[in-house]
Order: C-alpha cells, then sequence, then structure tokens
C-alpha cells in the first residue's frame, strides 16, 4: 500500500511539474506543458486508475496552494481527469466466450475478454480535447465578441513585440488565425492526448504491466454515430456567436478522429504492396511538412465508415472456402 501510495505522489508530482513549468515561458516548457498527462497515464495502465486519480488529486491541492485555484481547476480538467479516464477505459474489458442453452455465458469455459475497443478511445479522445480547448476559450470570455477581441489583441502584441515595425496589414492576417485559433488549439489537444495515452500503453507495456494485449491499430474505427455528430456540428458552425465556436471545435475534434481512422484505413489497404513502406513513409512526411493533406486522410477515414473499405479488402484476402465433399 505504502508503494502505491508513492508511485502516486511521484507521478502527480511529475505532471505537476511538467504543467507548472508553462510558467517560466521557456520553450521547452511547451512541450513538457503538452506531456504533462504522461506520468499520470502510465500510473493509470500500469497501476490502475485509482493510482491516477489519487496523484491528479495531490498534484491539482498542490497547485491550487502555490498558483491560485485558477491553476487547480486547469489541471484537473485538462490533465488529471483525461489522464484518469482514459487509463480506466484502456483496461476496461468484459468477458465474452461460448454461452450456455439459457443464453449466458458458460462459466466452464476458459474465460475470453473483450477489451475496450481503440475507436471509442478515439472518442473519448475527442471529447476530452474538445472540452479542455472550449475550458481555455471561455477563461477569455463568456461570448463569441469577447473572445474573439481577446485572442486578436493577443496576437497583436506577439506580432508587435517580434516587429515593432508591423504594419496595418498585419490585421487581416491576425483575423484569419483568430478564426481558426480554435479548431487549431482543438487539433493539438486531439494531438497530444493520442500521444501521450500511446506513449504511456508503450512505457506499461515495455515494463510489464500493461495487463491488455496490444491492439490491432488497423482495425480501429469511430462509432456509427460519429458522422451523424460530425454533420450536426459542422451545420452549427454557420450559425454565428459561441455556438458556431463550440460547433467548429467540436467538428475539428472529430474531423482529427476520423483522421487516425483514415491512417488506418491506408495501413491496410496497403498490405498487398510490394513498396508499402515507401508508401506509407512518403505520406506520413507529406503530412507533417505541409499539414494540409491530413484532409485526405479524413475523407478517406468518413468514406470507410460510409463504405466499409476495410472490410471489403479483407474479405478479398481470405482464402476460398474449400470444396465440399
Amino acid at each position: 500500500m505504502m508503494a502505491f501510495g508513492l508511485i502516486a505522489l511521484i507521478a502527480g508530482a511529475a505532471s505537476a511539474l511538467m504543467f507548472a513549468s508553462i510558467v517560466s515561458g521557456a520553450l521547452i516548457s511547451l512541450v513538457l506543458f503538452y506531456l504533462a498527462p504522461l506520468p499520470l497515464m502510465v500510473a493509470a495502465i500500469g497501476w490502475g486508475p485509482l493510482c491516477a486519480s489519487v496523484g491528479g488529486i495531490a498534484a491539482a491541492i498542490g497547485l491550487g496552494a502555490l498558483f491560485g485555484l485558477p491553476y487547480c481547476i486547469a489541471f484537473a480538467v485538462t490533465v488529471a481527469l483525461p489522464a484518469w479516464w482514459l487509463g480506466h477505459l484502456v483496461l476496461l474489458s468484459r468477458r465474452v466466450g461460448p454461452v450456455t442453452a439459457d443464453g449466458k455465458i458458460d462459466p466452464a469455459a476458459e474465460p475470453e475478454l473483450e477489451w475496450y475497443p481503440v475507436g471509442r478511445l478515439l472518442l473519448w479522445i475527442a471529447g476530452f480535447a474538445a472540452l479542455t480547448t472550449i475550458a481555455a476559450l471561455l477563461t477569455l470570455g463568456t461570448d463569441a465578441d469577447t473572445i474573439i477581441g481577446t485572442l486578436r489583441r493577443g496576437l497583436m502584441r506577439l506580432l508587435r513585440s517580434a516587429d515593432p515595425q508591423t504594419s496595418g496589414e498585419a490585421g487581416q492576417f491576425v483575423d484569419a488565425m483568430v478564426r481558426i485559433a480554435p479548431a487549431a488549439a482543438t487539433l493539438v489537444a486531439m494531438m497530444t492526448l493520442t500521444l501521450n495515452l500511446w506513449l504511456s500503453a508503450k512505457v506499461t507495456a515495455t515494463s510489464g504491466r500493461l495487463r491488455r494485449p496490444w491492439p490491432d491499430m488497423m482495425t480501429a474505427e469511430l462509432p456509427p454515430m460519429t458522422l451523424v455528430g460530425l454533420c450536426v456540428a459542422l451545420a452549427f458552425c454557420f450559425t454565428g456567436g459561441l455556438l458556431a465556436i463550440v460547433a467548429q471545435i467540436s467538428a475539428a475534434a472529430l474531423m482529427m478522429g476520423y483522421a487516425f481512422t483514415g491512417f488506418a484505413v491506408l495501413h491496410t489497404l496497403t498490405l498487398a504492396l510490394k513498396s508499402r513502406t515507401f508508401w506509407l513513409g512518403s505520406t506520413y512526411i507529406v503530412v507533417v511538412i505541409f499539414g494540409w493533406p491530413v484532409i485526405a486522410m479524413v475523407i478517406l477515414g468518413m468514406a470507410d465508415a460510409v463504405f466499409g473499405f476495410r472490410e471489403r479488402f479483407m474479405r478479398t484476402r481470405q482464402p476460398p472456402p474449400l470444396p465440399t465433399p
């Protein structure tokens, strides 16, 4: 029990220090800030969600005592809560296997576990990314005009500090940046949360504490109703006001989820290619360098959700049935 508490406190302290490092203003602190959930996620997956919750509560209280209530709330919402809940979902499973005549699972059969699907984990990550972005924007104001105005003034100050001779033409650039800032922040939150969860699972798997088999990432797919939710969010993007900002954030998170499934589709459809490594590597390099080609992955992920490309492809790769005697 003492070792459990010590691990929880160490994980919480590490996350709190990484989160608070943003106060220094150093460039490396931005990397540490985005990796702040990692220690708590490792604790959650390796030692259970209770370990992460104890460490997260202790870290939030410590940050609140040192820096004030806003830091405490921000850490709890953006770091501790996602780390605890995602770690819980990674370890979530249910027993499946042969059933008896009355429809119940046969207790004499060897137990088989069905683990929480990767696609649903992606949907939860999208939800947390949207939640943290909305919470961050609400600290700037409670209506769209105030939020946009605060963002615009902040960007203008950054431009003028970098170049005091900034002309009025920069205003158009700033306006464009302000419009895409909420969606861009959501994409960053989505990618960093996904990276943290993947790294934490790798760390626990390497140490031998991962209690579930490593999932097949090529089978990751979002729930069917996700596409309906994305269409609704896109429709509300054209309403205006705070509702439009929330809709843009939600749409960006869900589209990034489909981008991840798009990469899974690409990995599946290229299985028969001899130069598969080259094509996959080239795709990743182009997406990382230019950014905008990720739209193709979003479209591929959405198309697979509608037409089932992976299912059809895997069906064609299966050997033909043996002839009946």
